[in-house]
């Protein structure tokens, strides 16, 4: 009874907004940019999938191999230089990159690559280092090597925390990625910057509210890989 009283109630919350966003005019000015959102939306897509790709391919075997002994000394300042890197603003970055590089995807790419590295690199370190001692001890009583160790015990009990720290490297992306209009990186940064230069709110929010959408879609998404992907015994959603 009383989930069925909260989806009625979502169910009028949604209408509600709806019937708002008609009456205001908000939901027919986007249906009239939908092919220039659809456009700029796909670049901004593909601006994620490149630089966070990058920066999860990059960043989680860096993280591995910043706790491994051999590299233990140097692991914690390592991650002080990144978060150095992480307290210089984004559009530094960016006019850094675009210096460097020009103008155009690629300094684009390489920005949002930076800005979304320190979360999966510190979540990758703090995830194998807390895994507990005895399991590691364990693994070396059955005669488990290094490699057996670290693809058996040490990475399923510390995915969850990775998975963590991919989650708000894509999250910080995506609400990073609009700024990439500013050196010709395309995206919906450049709906939500011709609107706030034209002060035409409409265009603005035709480029915001589908940047904020897009987040929670992928957060979503990633957050599924992040239930099914970890086995039971280790998942503490399961």
């Amino acid at each position: 009874m009383v989930a069925q009283m909260r989806r009625n109630a979502a169910y009028l919350c949604i209408f509600l907004l709806g019937a708002w966003a008609w009456g205001s005019g908000l939901l027919p000015g986007l249906l009239e940019r939908w092919d220039d959102i659809a456009y700029l939306g796909q670049q901004h897509v593909e601006l994620v999938a490149l630089s966070g790709g990058a920066a999860i391919l990059f960043g989680v075997p860096l993280g591995i191999m910043l706790t491994r002994p051999r590299f233990h000394r140097i692991g914690d300042a390592a991650v002080q230089i990144l978060n150095i890197g992480a307290t210089i603003p984004t559009l530094a970055v960016l006019a850094l990159a675009m210096s460097l590089l020009g103008l155009g995807n690629t300094p684009a790419v390489f920005a949002l690559f930076i800005a979304s590295l320190l979360p999966i690199v510190s979540n990758t370190m703090a995830g194998l280092r807390d895994v507990p001692p005895a399991l590691l001890e364990a693994a070396r009583g059955m005669g488990l090597s290094p490699r057996h160790t670290l693809l058996q015990v040490e990475l399923p009990n510390s995915m969850f925390v990775i998975y963590t720290g991919i989650r708000t490297a894509l999250a910080i992306n995506v609400g990073t990625v609009p700024l990439a209009f500013l050196i010709g990186g395309g995206g919906l940064g450049e709906l939500i910057f011709t609107g706030i230069a034209l002060n035409e709110f409409g265009t603005m929010l035709a480029g915001a509210i589908p940047t904020a959408l897009l987040a929670v879609l992928i957060d979503f998404i990633v957050a599924q890989l992040q239930f099914w992907t970890i086995p039971r015994g280790v998942n503490p959603l399961r």
